[in-house]
């Protein structure tokens, strides 16, 4: 048997995965799928010490994220200065959030990119732009130049987050695929703590901020030689009909005696979807036979933002200003706090679930809005209120990263079919990019008109909401592989 499962997949080793099925279902009895004498060899899980590299190289793009999200944080004052725009304040918005333009940019070609190319490719384009970008940042003289340098940045911080999600997805066992995918909200929590740090000397240092962006490039330039090493995934490798590459990169990831049940389960998928085209077209997204998993997605990156989490982050200085704590200090308590729910989630996720750890945390979140609510009573003492404030800030950023944080961009991967996964995840991804932007560009506005009462309630019934779609609408995929959650889906009217 081993012998014909050689030759048949040196046989369509150039062929594309519609044009095996005749084979497969002559086969079909005879070995690829048989069950009882096979199944016993497949009893263990696999070694997770065999992927665990590949995932940690694939997280230096989210490393990369956070360290591009806080680095201009610290530094800012003196770059506005230096380059002439000090007092500015729509230049100062601008070299902060110019970066999400790029990242929604970015997003929308990573399915493309992901797909045409390759997941390990599509790390070493995303790394293009951000030593590209970060370089320009670095030498820039002017304000133009800055912006140009940090939309740069932006397109490879919206083109890592979705092949992040698609490759530690699709390369880790299901056993741990939980665990594996907390590591990209981890490495992302390293990013911001790293830029903080690094920032700190920016105000005794002359042109440090210069240094800043610079050592960004050494992760940068990790992530893209790394990539040569990585396995590619075995589910791109297949729908492109490299079977033979498929099988050893399985062998790399998993293990030689669980190889066989791998192969077995995505021709089978593949035998369920032989009507299907290959191009996966907008309309599709929204209208297909999946459209409702894509809802679903997009939702709950749209729920995620709405929650409040960036206004939380954006706000969170003023909060420990009055209280009295220095804001350095305050940042590093909100990281603390984004870091020890991040390993919590880490610790949980595939033992008590993804749908547990989300409702979870957007209940806990509503709580935390609801503590800032009761802050802004004008019958507590000032301490008391300050207490509420800073103590909501903290369990809000701490529930947060238990669950609404890392979950989406591990969840989603896995309900979507590996056929529209990766265009899927950028759509999920370009919207989440988009209520980003504008939660940025009128929180302060609301915050103005509404009060911090009315803007905090309506923060706390979004999460409110959450909760509710997500015990309606999302799935448990705890300890399954992805070929069983898209059969079981696929099984589903």
């Amino acid at each position: 048997m081993l012998g014909l499962q050689r030759e048949t997949s040196s046989m369509y080793k150039r062929t594309s995965s519609r044009d095996y099925s005749p084979m497969i279902d002559v086969e079909d009895s005879s070995g690829l799928l048989e069950n009882d004498v096979d199944n016993e060899m497949e009893t263990t899980n696999p070694s997770w010490k065999c992927s665990l590299p590949h995932v940690l190289v694939a997280t230096i793009s989210s490393f990369l994220f956070g360290y591009h999200l806080g680095v201009v944080n610290e530094p800012l004052e003196s770059i506005s200065s230096d380059l002439g725009f000090s007092g500015d304040t729509l230049a100062e918005g601008l070299v902060v959030s110019v970066c999400l333009g790029g990242a929604f940019l970015g997003s929308l070609f990573s399915g493309g990119v992901a797909d045409g190319f390759g997941r390990r490719r599509a790390f070493q384009i995303c790394a293009l732009p951000l030593i590209l970008g970060a370089f320009v940042s670095g030498v820039s003289n002017s304000l133009a130049v800055m912006l140009l340098g940090r939309f740069l940045v932006g397109t490879g911080m919206g083109l890592g987050p979705p092949v992040a999600a698609l490759y530690v997805t699709e390369v880790s066992p299901a056993f741990v695929r939980g665990t594996y995918g907390s590591f990209i909200q981890i490495a992302t929590c390293l990013g911001l703590m790293a830029a903080l740090f690094i920032g700190i000397p920016v105000h005794n240092i002359t042109g440090w901020w210069r240094v800043c962006f610079w050592l960004s490039t050494i992760p940068a330039a990790l992530l893209a030689l790394g990539m040569f090493l990585c396995a590619e995934s075995p589910q791109w490798l297949f729908k492109q009909g490299k079977i033979a590459e498929a099988e050893a990169e399985f062998e790399r990831l998993l293990g030689g005696s669980h190889v066989k049940t791998a192969m077995a389960e995505l021709y089978k998928l593949d035998l369920d979807k032989t009507d299907e085209p290959d191009v996966v077209s907008l309309s599709e997204l929204l209208y297909g036979r999946h459209s409702r998993v894509v809802f679903i997605g997009s939702t709950l990156f749209a729920l995620q933002q709405l929650s409040g989490i960036n206004a939380v982050f954006y706000f969170s200085s003023t909060v420990f200003k009055s209280a009295g704590v220095p804001s350095d200090l305050g940042n590093i308590f909100v990281g603390v706090s984004n870091l020890l729910g991040s390993v919590i989630a880490m610790v949980l996720m595939d033992k008590v679930g993804r749908k547990l750890l989300l409702l979870w945390s957007f209940i806990g979140m509503a709580a935390a809005m609801a503590l800032q609510v009761g802050a802004t009573s004008s019958y507590l003492p000032h301490f008391s209120a300050l207490c509420l404030s800073v103590g909501g800030t903290l369990v809000f950023v701490l529930t947060f990263a238990l669950g609404a944080g890392p979950v989406p961009g591990l969840l989603l991967p896995e309900i979507f079919p590996s056929r529209i996964r990766a265009k899927a995840m950028a759509f999920c991804m370009s919207v989440h990019w988009v209520i980003n932007f504008f939660v940025g560009l009128l929180f302060l506005r609301l915050l103005e008109k509404l009060g911090p009462r009315l803007l905090y309630s309506m923060f706390s019934t979004f999460c409110l909401m959450a909760v509710m779609f997500v015990k309606r609408n999302v799935i448990e995929t705890k300890g399954k592989t992805l070929q069983e959650i898209e059969i079981s889906l696929l099984a589903k009217p």
